[in-house]
């Protein structure tokens, strides 16, 4: 196959929204087994008390909890609160929100019962929410695996989990899968036990990083240790060589197969099925892979953070020199193909990985040839990446402008580089039945070169899974049985999906089926068992239109056919399969067509997992996969074999002939040649897919799928979404989907019963009855609908949710009678207290009664006898001394149980030591035992090697004369072998033959019918041609003359191509100067190349520098937006206030709406005024003549009237308006200057906190530069130490390597001695009678070797048990040190204990002589105390005893004290520079000082002008309120006018004045208009002037701003100027230490007081000095004499260890001796452990290494370790390279060796006795020395005693006067911080002082303009008062005037009435004018009370706020 699977969501990266269901683990399974560590139970088992807990179910029961969606959890719980319709009231379980949600988005939750359920098929309501929430609720207790049915879920845990050791492999080993909790290996044993029935196969799925390539390597783990072929044969030679290899085929597969990509580091780009095959007796006899669509453009290119292929970076970072040298190898950035180079991949080498694979390729038995070959096929495959082409000038021909590239490709290759260059620049092409060479372009010759590049990759990866394969196929014969493992990619949607998309979607479609199919099969056989009525429905059909649309191959031809179809023609492109795809299958259900134009996908298929785009971009090309076959051909013909056969399919391929279509008769031709051959991609992967869905149908299945929970790589987090997304696509969901369609739900009798019989309690009646009966009979009575069960044989199936019903009607009816429980208790406990009561009042009457008899008896003379004698008798003092006896008694238990704690205890521990010390001996003893058993040993193997060395003079006879026959058999085993394979070649051959000859036979057919015809043509054209051949041989006559001619002008033309010859050659010669200057520009161009990359780094670091500052910034500018929001709170807040003055607004219009109706009221009034006057008019009638001249002017006065009245509406309307607009001014002016004062208050907190922050900011920042630098240099040390240690590392490597390399060559001569041994034995017992003997001895000898064997391999056992014993000797020393060191502060405490108790000794000793009485309880305390200070004594004195191990200790305190001199020393430079330091600080304290004090300056002149201001507008606000009351007056003088104007229109009967008092009237009241008009005009003036005021006041406070903001932006830059400064100073002294920084901030912060502190901290220092002088002084003096004593020690130690290495290398020689050549494999074998034993501890040490970094102390103490392991291994090493050394040299010397063995065995008996006896003397005298040592140690002990307890005693005093020291710092450092603060806060207050200065400027500024307006205003009202009081003043006038004419106008009235009814004359001269003149008077009345009552109504409107 030559798909090319490029994946665009591996390759896109971020920008495309897609799920995926692919690939394998990301860094999980890699489980180092924690034994001890972890329970491995608790991440398998699930705690059912949690589950089964009643308040859960009862909680379940009582909120009707379900599941609705979310879009953050996917679901969430909630409780059903209401119904309304279609849509349900929720309120949500985790935060009590209620939310309205529609009822059919609602999904049922399951009981508690079913939580954390091990089966989701189990759960009685299916549905996506319950199995999501399954999910979680397992996966967040770390359980991993779940079943479903069919399936098992598995869930990334991203972290190691111990449960995949081989204890839990023998837990689940021979279990049922119902039998254990859900586990891989439950999978794989059901698996392996049914395939001893028949073929199985195991099919995983996943998601990349799911974790489908670990669990297959976990199946394949358990099959080989279950199955493990070697542990029940002993005949099998290599034990479990199988397994090995088959356990190894992974890491090459992996190294060549798996990839890094953004999800996952060891992503498998292919799949693979692996056959694992098994004998009759269920063993493993081989295994076969098959792999699926290796993604082979990855090879080429990669996207960004991604990876190729693992073995490009193994081969170039593990390659050695040698190897680079031979496979011309490069760095990382010299490749093209490597797009994004050299990528690490955390916690893992390649270097290391390079060599695993190495190791695991010669495990699986490769030779170094085909090792070597390999590599340099990918070598190879990376240089192609390099060949890179012009475009020439003029043409688009490609040219080479340089080959050195193509000359390293065709030296690894093994072609010619002129053919190969032809070949990819101007390859041959077919025109018909001609060859034509063709001109490439660059773009034609790049691809051609990628396409060869992908095309050797995929080859060579087919190449190795052939060879994997040959290496596992033992038998060369399929099984009994066999396991099948799929591991495939998953479903995939990607935004675009192309055509290997479609490949992998076809092949999980068929999957799905597989599964539907399989699942349903196994339900039907479920109900056919249990008896049930089911009609069998078919899932699988499902899927099958989907299939057909894909794979059907006619009526209508699917997607694949149609591409295959395209692919014939020459003229076919994707745009013309789209539409011929749209035309044959636009009609099915499963395509659609694009919608719109403009999409970008060509089609759609709906898939089962959902709507998969696809994008139709070069399928033609991906199906045809064409290749440049001119190179194809010259790779067949190579010259290296390897490249041969990797090429020998030539004829198969498409060539560029095909592709190109030059036209269409040359496309035919050229596809005649080949039909038959030509296979395109979808054909054989459908091939390949038709084969493996056969086998899966042929075998029992076990589904894993494989789920990853998040992309971050986190444990225990899950994103729901994601989950669901591949629950869909890996069929989870489909599975539940099929399971609800029957009875999911199934429950045995016996549980059905016990768990509702509770529902129906006389259902079932007593007595024995069958479980069947009584669950029919409860479904009776529980009257359920029969189509929701069914009743099976054994047990009871239910539709999904009908369980949850039954557990809710369980529950109700358990809350029924638990209430009724409750209640009857509540009753019991009732009545149990009333009874109480009743007993307590019994006993309160017998009280009663006994108190009555008391009070009687207590004056009687004998009662009283009785009471005073009774306590004379002593019977009554027995009680009391019994009580007193027993507290005794009491307080002697309490102390005897103290102290019999204290004796457990220590008894304890006396026991642990005795136990530690039998320990020590026991292994001493069987060490000496084992010494012993060894030289018996010696002995015995001694004998033998004498008597086996006769046999081998004898055996080596034979042998020799046996070697001969062997040769001749082998030659002629040879001969026939290649023979064989010839045969076989020939056999291949004829076979391909064969099919090429059916194949062309069919064309041969048709071409010789064509030839028939055209012979007919070619007869009649013969006839023509004679005659014309005669005029050709007359005219060859002609020629042949002019051919003589020719020939001597070639002579000539021959001399001058000589010339030119010469010419060209000089030409070359240049050339090849030119192309070395070229080639030293190119070196010049790499350098800068690199330095280029190089500032590249430094660019994209400095880039993240800036994005952390920006991401800084973005951050500042949140904050910023959150100030701006809570200013928009503020604005908010604003606008409710101008609501609220709103409604206040609206309230005053509606008192005014009172107002007018009220002057309503009056109107209706002066209506019935008009009545009368209408009847004074009926008795005037005769005054109508003399009244017509009038008329006019009372018209013209009505008018004029009407005109005043309208002015003085709208002056009154203008002044409201006006004053209304006051208010509003005053109001707005308020409210701006409270929002700017809150605004200015909220900038300066907001300030303060950036402050704030900032200065955090830069501690951090400081604090982290510190640490950066510390751990540079911890850095750079470690990496010192790693360096030395790589080296030492690199040595090591390269011996083991060496040694390796012998030992493989002693491996390979071993193994050949031993098969020319089995034929030779073969050969003599078919051919000599007299073998027989021979062989028994034979058999003999090697019963005696395999004895010696087994010895040997014991003592190699006892030898690594002898090692293990020493670690843990080692182990339990360090133990006791620790317990040492514990017991030594447990005896500090003792004497502490010992000294408080001395202390309350003597207390006890003062009160003694204090207090007398209480002598005797004192001294019984006394000789408590003593007993207690005789124990603490005795505990004193066992201490004492461990005080032989204080010599450690002495070291540790020297150390330091050596460091606190360092500390001391580097203390005093701090301080030196910290003066300094200080001096500057000092100076700048006082610029601050002064800056302070000028701003204290500003700010006093600030506060005074502002008080100044505000004493003004104090005066100023006296004078309004002033103003005000006397408007108040006014308006009450006013209300006392309207009164009595009232009063005056109430007299209706009065008569007016003359109308010249009327025209004086009218004229001071137009005066009084024109006065008004005035006013008005001076009013809108002052408005006018106030606006423009206004708009000065914004202007100036917008200008204020801005220079505010100007001012404080030039102060904060001065203050950042200020703070660089410092920050400057910082940095130089953070180069330091961090004290320095503590010093700094006291230098800066302290005033005078940091002064003084700092002198007593100098003296105090200056004293610590000394007293520490002095101490180190005696120290020294102490460890010199403690050194000579160590040196001594040493030295007797060394002599010691010299005399145990003398004798343990005599005991190697006598050992290496005895071995001799039946050893040999033993000691490879032991020399292999010990090899993996050094890399197992270099892994541990790298290990360590790398984890160096995390502190000084922890590094010191892994530096000795290392050192130590280091020694270790290197004397291991040494010893490994001298055995093999020795090994080889005894076996290149055998012969020789045998002649002299006796003589040296002898020599060696004498030397072994003379070392005995040396041995034996240095034992004693090591006694000796044991001796004198303890002599030693005790006189040194009795000797420094004294001097250590001084020590200790000036150490303690040391250690209290630093811990002051200390104290004292801190309270300095406080000091400092406090002072920084309070600095800080000061700079704070004075910047605020500053800005309250300018803000009080710019309010006084306002307050000034403000108070003038008032003024002004002030001036105006008075001026409107003083107006107010003159109209005033006239209106007083003409109200006198009105009531005298009033008056004249009622006697009027009253002598006319007289003179009507006497009938006399009547006169009316001026009653009419007088009555009209009323009457106008009462209008203009009027019209002043509504002017006086607007005056009013206006102050009442500007009041109430005020009073508010």
């Amino acid at each position: 196959m030559r798909l090319e699977p490029q994946r665009p969501g591996l390759g896109a990266g971020a920008n495309e929204h897609h799920f995926r269901g692919n690939c394998s683990w990301i860094l999980l399974f890699t489980m180092a087994q924690r034994s001890g560590l972890e329970d491995p139970e608790r991440y398998l088992f699930v705690d059912r008390a949690v589950i089964y807990n009643p308040a859960t179910q009862a909680d379940w029961t009582a909120k009707k909890l379900v599941w609705i969606p979310s879009e953050r959890h996917g679901f969430e719980a909630a409780s059903i609160k209401e119904e309304r319709g279609d849509e349900v009231m929720v309120e949500l379980a985790e935060n009590g929100k209620k939310a309205m949600v529609n009822k059919d988005d609602i999904q049922k939750m399951n009981p508690p019962k079913f939580s954390k359920v091990e089966d989701m098929a189990e759960l009685t309501c299916l549905n996506e929410a319950s199995v999501l929430h399954n999910l979680k609720d397992r996966y967040y207790s770390g359980l991993i695996y779940t079943y479903s049915g069919l399936f098992c879920v598995v869930i990334n845990p991203y972290k190691n989990l111990p449960i995949y050791s081989e204890n839990i492999i023998e837990m689940y080993r021979g279990k049922k899968r119902h039998e254990m909790p859900p586990h891989i290996y439950a999978i794989s044993e059901s698996a392996y036990r049914c395939m001893l029935q028949a073929y199985v196969h195991i099919s995983s799925r996943g998601e990349s990083g799911a974790g489908k390539t670990e669990n297959t390597k976990k199946v394949i783990q358990y099959l080989a240790h279950v199955a493990s072929s070697h542990k029940g044969r002993k005949d099998h030679n290599i034990p479990g060589e199988l397994e090995r290899q088959l356990l190894q085929a992974n890491p090459i597969l992996e190294s060549f197969g798996n990839a890094k990509t953004v999800k996952n580091d060891n992503s498998s780009r292919f799949g693979k099925f692996i056959r694992i095959n098994f004998d009759v007796t269920g063993y493993i006899v081989g295994a076969n892979i098959e792999t699926y669509l290796l993604e082979k453009s990855r090879a080429v290119r990669q996207a960004k953070d991604e990876r190729t292929f693992h073995i490009f970076y193994q081969l170039l970072s593990g390659a050695g020199e040698h190897l680079k040298s031979d496979l011309l190898l490069e760095g990382f950035n010299n490749y093209r193909f490597l797009s994004n180079g050299y990528i690490p991949i955390p916690g893992q080498q390649d270097k290391d990985n390079f060599q695993e694979t190495m190791e695991a390729m010669h495990i699986m038995g490769f030779s170094h040839e085909e090792i070597l070959s390999m590599l340099k096929v990918v070598s190879s495959v990376l240089q192609f990446g390099n060949i890179s082409f012009k475009k020439e000038r003029n043409t688009d021909q490609a040219s080479m402008p340089e080959n050195t590239v193509a000359q390293k490709l065709c030296h690894l290759l093994g072609m010619n580089v002129m053919e190969f260059t032809r070949a990819i620049l101007t390859p041959r092409i077919k025109v018909g039945r001609d060859y034509v060479q063709k001109a490439q372009t660059k773009e034609q010759a790049d691809f051609a070169v990628e396409a060869l590049a992908k095309a050797t990759y995929e080859r060579l990866f087919r190449w190795l899974v052939h060879r994997i394969n040959k290496a596992l196929d033992r038998t060369k014969r399929q099984g009994a049985s066999f396991i099948g493992i799929l591991d495939i990619a998953g479903f995939e949607i990607f935004e675009l999906n192309s055509f290997e998309q479609l490949c992998i979607n076809y092949t999980n479609e068929k999957l799905q089926q597989l599964f539907n199919h399989t699942m349903f099969i196994l339900e039907q056989e479920e109900y056919q068992r249990e008896g049930i009525e089911w009609n069998f429905i078919d899932f699988g059909l499902d899927l099958q239109p989907c299939i057909d649309l894909i794979e059907r191959p006619a009526n209508p031809p699917g997607v694949l056919a149609l591409l295959d179809e395209e692919c014939w023609f020459p003229k076919a492109t994707d745009k013309t399969f789209v539409e011929k795809l749209v035309q044959e299958q636009g009609s099915h259900s499963k395509f659609q067509k694009p919608r719109q134009l403009k999409d970008k996908a060509d089609f759609c298929i709906i898939h089962y997992a959902g709507k998969v785009d696809y994008k139709a971009d070069e399928w033609l090309m991906k199906n045809m996969d064409p290749l440049n076959d001119n190179v194809a051909t010259l790779l067949h013909q190579s010259s290296d074999r390897f490249v041969a056969e990797l090429w020998k399919d030539v004829d198969r391929i498409v060539g560029l002939d095909q592709v190109t279509g030059m036209t269409e008769t040359a496309f035919g031709s050229a596809y005649k040649t080949k039909k038959g051959m030509f296979r395109t991609v979808g054909q054989l992967y459908k091939e390949s897919l038709t084969k493996l869905m056969a086998t899966l149908r042929n075998t029992n299945p076990n589904f894993v799928r494989c789920i990853i929970p998040n992309h971050e790589k986190r444990a225990g987090k899950l994103d729901p979404h994601l989950v669901l997304d591949q629950l869909r696509c890996n069929g989870v969901l489909e599975g539940i989907r099929i399971c609800r369609q029957g009875f999911p739900n199934r429950i045995v009798f016996q549980e059905f019963r016990q768990r509702y019989e509770i529902l129906t309690p006389n259902a079932i009646p007593k007595g024995f009855m069958d479980g069947k009966q009584a669950c029919e009979r409860m479904i009776r009575a529980l009257e359920l609908d029969p189509n929701l069960y069914r009743i099976g044989q054994s047990k009871i199936f239910f539709r999904a949710g009908v369980l949850a019903h039954l557990e809710e009607e369980r529950d109700l009816k358990i809350t029924d009678i638990i209430i009724f429980f409750q209640a009857v208790c509540r009753g019991y406990l009732a009545r149990k207290a009333f009874a109480k009561k009743q007993q307590q009042l019994s006993a309160l009457k017998v009280l009663q009664r006994n108190c009555a008899a008391y009070l009687k008896l207590r004056h009687w003379q004998w009662w009283r006898v009785f009471t005073k004698v009774k306590p004379l008798l002593q019977v009554t003092r027995q009680e009391e001394e019994l009580q007193a006896k027993d507290e005794e008694l009491l307080k002697v238990k309490e102390k005897q149980t103290k102290v019999e704690g204290e004796l457990e205890e220590m008894e304890r521990k006396h026991q642990q030591l005795l136990e530690e010390k039998n320990i020590l001996a026991e292994q001493l003893q069987a060490e000496t035992e084992l010494f012993a058993e060894a030289e018996e040993m010696r002995a015995r193997l001694a004998a033998k090697k004498q008597e086996l060395e006769e046999i081998l003079h004898d055996l080596e006879s034979r042998v020799e004369e046996e070697e001969e026959r062997n040769q001749i058999l082998q030659n002629e085993k040879k001969k026939m072998q290649a023979h064989i394979q010839d045969l076989e070649e020939q056999l291949d051959e004829e076979e391909g033959a064969r099919q090429k000859l059916q194949l062309e036979k069919v064309t041969a057919e048709a071409k010789i019918k064509k030839m028939e015809e055209e012979i007919l043509l070619l007869e009649d054209q013969n006839s023509k041609f004679i005659k014309e051949k005669k005029l050709m041989e007359d005219r060859i006559a002609e020629c042949s003359s002019q051919l003589a001619e020719e020939e001597e002008k070639a002579k000539n033309l021959a001399k001058i191509r000589n010339k030119q010859e010469v010419m060209i050659t000089d030409l070359e010669e240049r050339l090849k100067k030119e192309e070395k200057t070229r080639q030293e520009l190119e070196k010049a161009k790499r350098k800068l190349d690199g330095e280029t990359t190089d500032l590249q780094d430094q660019i994209a670091e400095l880039q993240a520098q800036i994005d952390e500052l920006k991401i800084q910034l973005a951050k500042k500018e949140e904050e910023l937006q959150g100030a701006l929001a809570r200013g928009d709170d503020e604005t908010l807040h604003k606008n409710n206030a101008l609501k609220v003055v709103r409604e206040l607004q609206a309230q005053i219009a509606e008192l005014q709406e009172d107002f007018e109706s009220e002057k309503a009221s009056r109107n209706k009034a002066e209506k019935q005024k008009r009545d009368l006057s209408e009847e004074l008019e009926a008795l005037k009638t005769e005054l109508e003549d003399t009244l017509d001249t009038t008329a006019a002017q009372q018209e013209l006065r009505t008018k004029r009237e009407q005109e005043v009245a309208e002015l003085k509406k709208a002056l009154e309307e203008e002044t409201k308006n006006h004053e209304a607009q006051i208010q509003d001014m005053r109001q707005r002016h308020a409210t701006a200057l409270e929002e700017l004062s809150e605004q200015l208050e909220q900038a300066k907190r907001f300030k303060a906190n950036l402050e704030k922050n900032k200065q955090g900011l830069e501690t951090d920042n400081k604090e982290l530069a510190c640490e950066v630098k510390v751990l540079q240099q911890v850095k750079a040390e470690s990496e010192h130490k790693r360096k030395k240690l790589d080296a030492q590392v690199q040595e090591l490597h390269a011996k083991v390597s060496e040694g390796d390399r012998l030992r493989a060559e002693l491996a390979e001569k071993a193994n050949k001695l031993q098969n020319e041994l089995d034929n030779v034995s073969t050969l003599l017992e078919e051919a000599e009678k007299k073998g027989i003997k021979f062989a028994k001895d034979a058999s003999s000898l090697e019963s005696q070797l395999q004895d010696t064997q087994e010895l040997l391999q014991e003592e190699t056992r006892q030898k690594l048990n002898l090692s293990s014993r020493i670690r843990q000797l080692e182990e339990e020393k360090n133990s006791l040190q620790e317990q040492q060191e514990e017991e030594e502060e447990a005896r500090k405490n003792l004497e502490k204990q010992v000294l408080a108790l001395q202390s309350q000794l003597t207390d006890t000793k003062k009160k003694v002589d204090d207090d007398l009485g209480t002598i005797e309880s004192l001294e019984e305390a006394k000789k408590k105390l003593l007993k207690d200070v005789e124990a603490l004594s005795q505990r004193l004195e066992e201490k004492a005893l461990a005080y032989d191990k204080l010599e450690k200790t002495k070291n540790r305190l020297q150390q330091e004290l050596d460091d606190l001199m360092v500390d001391l020393d580097h203390q005093r430079q701090i301080v030196s520079n910290l003066e300094k330091k200080q001096k500057k600080f000092d100076q700048l304290l006082a610029e601050e000082k002064n800056i302070s004090a000028r701003y204290a300056e500003e700010r006093d002149r600030a506060e005074a002008e502002a008080r100044e201001k505000e004493t003004k507008a104090l005066s100023l606000a006296r004078a309004l309120e002033e103003a005000l009351e006397a408007k108040e007056e006014f308006e009450r003088q006013n209300k006392q006018l309207r009164a009595d104007m009232e009063d005056l229109m109430s007299s209706k009967d009065d008569v007016g004045k003359n109308v010249h008092e009327l025209e004086k009237s009218k004229r001071a009241l137009e005066q009084q208009v024109e006065e008004m008009r005035t006013q008005l005009e001076e009013l809108e003036d002052e408005l006018q002037a106030t606006e423009d005021a206004k708009l000065r006041l914004e202007v100036n406070m917008q200008a204020m701003k801005a220079q505010f903001e100007r001012d404080l932006q030039t102060r904060d830059e001065q203050n950042e100027e200020k703070k660089r400064l410092l920050i400057k100073q910082v940095r130089e002294l953070e180069a330091e230490l961090e004290d320095e920084r503590k010093q700094r901030a006291l230098a800066v912060a302290s005033k005078k007081k940091m002064e003084i502190d700092l002198k007593d901290l100098e003296a105090q220092i200056e004293a610590a000095n000394k007293a520490r002088d002095e101490v180190i002084k005696q120290l020294r003096k102490l460890q010199a004499q403690m050194k000579d004593y160590q040196r001594e020690l040493e030295e007797a130690r060394a002599s010691r260890d010299e005399i145990f290495a003398q004798s343990k290398e005599s005991e190697k020689k006598l050992k290496s001796l005895e071995a001799e050549i039946l050893q040999l494999q033993e000691e490879l074998a032991s020399s292999e452990r010990a090899r993996r034993h050094a890399e197992q501890e270099r892994d541990e040490l790298a290990d360590e290494i790398a984890n160096s970094a995390s502190g000084k102390s922890a590094l010191l103490d892994e530096k000795r370790r290392l050192e130590a392991r280091i020694a270790q291994l290197e004397e291991e090493l040494e010893e490994e390279q001298s055995n093999m050394e020795l090994l080889n040299d005894r076996f290149r010397k055998t012969t020789l060796q045998v002649d002299t063995l006796n003589a040296e065995l002898a020599a060696e008996r004498s030397a072994a006795q003379k070392s005995d006896n040396a041995r034996q003397q240095l034992e004693r005298q090591n006694k000796e020395l044991k001796a004198k040592l303890q002599e030693l140690e005790g006189a040194v002990k009795s000797k420094f005693k004294a001097t250590i307890s001084a020590l200790e005693a000036k150490i303690g005093q040391l250690e209290e006067q630093l811990e002051q020291e200390a104290k004292e710092r801190a309270a300095a450092n406080k000091l400092v911080r406090r002072t920084e603060k309070k600095l800080k806060e000061i700079f704070m207050q004075v910047e605020d002082e500053r800005r309250h200065a300018d803000q009080y400027k710019e309010q006084m500024e306002k307050a000034n303009a403000r108070m003038k307006q008032l003024k002004r205003q002030l001036e105006e009202a008075e001026e409107e008062a003083t107006r107010a009081n003159a109209s005033r003043r006239k209106l007083q006038r003409e109200l006198d005037d009105a009531t005298e004419a009033n008056e004249g106008l009622s006697r009027e009235v009253s002598t006319l009435k007289n003179r009507l009814r006497r009938g006399g004359p009547i006169s009316f001269s001026s009653s009419r004018s007088g009555r009209r003149q009323l009457h106008i008077e009462g209008a203009s009345l009027e019209l002043s009370d509504d002017d006086t009552e607007s005056k009013t109504s206006d102050v009442n409107e500007t009041q109430p706020p005020q009073s508010e």
